[in-house]
């Protein structure tokens, strides 16, 4: 069984903001599977589908970012899902808007939600997916994160979440060496 789990901040307020590009590739996920995740359990929304004869979970914290890694944990006790096959999608102002770069483990990079979620499951072990939201020298980190996509940026963005997506598709398909190939 597999845990993804999209970083994001709950409520209307946040929807589309560059904090919450993990969402959108849990939306972009589940609108490839056809399923809604709208069960709301463990801190979080989630939705269990079966891809290539396995079971699959899309998890969407609603912890707000800084304790995602309280719903992570309550998921992967209760499926008993091991670290290994855990990968977290989250936003990185370090890269361009749109890039993606795969790892199978990392610190959190002053990310507050991987700190949150390395805290609670023990180890930095873990692969994950970081989607770039670029940075802005002259805006404060905390108002650019919640800030929404530019103009210029949305197709980059999009762009992104798509190959996020992919990406997913590819660690489940083959492996995640294969998707990192494919999309570093």
């Amino acid at each position: 069984m597999k845990l993804i789990v999209g970083l994001g901040n709950p409520g209307k307020e946040y929807t589309s903001t560059r904090h919450n590009v993990g969402f959108m590739v849990m939306d972009a996920l589940a609108d490839y599977w056809h399923v809604s995740i709208n069960t709301k359990k463990f801190k979080g929304e989630y939705v269990k589908v079966k891809y290539q004869g396995e079971d699959v979970i899309l998890l969407k914290p609603l912890t707000y970012m800084n304790n995602s890694g309280e719903s992570v944990i309550q998921v992967m006790n209760y499926f008993k899902i091991d670290v290994d096959d855990l990968i977290v999608i989250y936003d990185d102002m370090d890269m361009p808007t749109g890039k993606l770069r795969l790892r199978q483990s990392g610190s959190a990079g002053g990310h507050n939600g991987m700190k949150s979620i390395i805290a609670h499951v023990g180890t930095q072990n873990f692969k994950r997916i970081r989607v770039g939201i670029d940075k802005h020298a002259y805006i404060p980190v905390v108002d650019y994160v919640l800030g929404r996509f530019t103009k210029e940026q949305q197709p980059l963005i999009e762009k992104g979440i798509q190959d996020a997506k992919e990406a997913v598709i590819t660690i489940l398909d083959k492996d995640f060496t294969a998707a990192m190939n494919a999309y570093n």
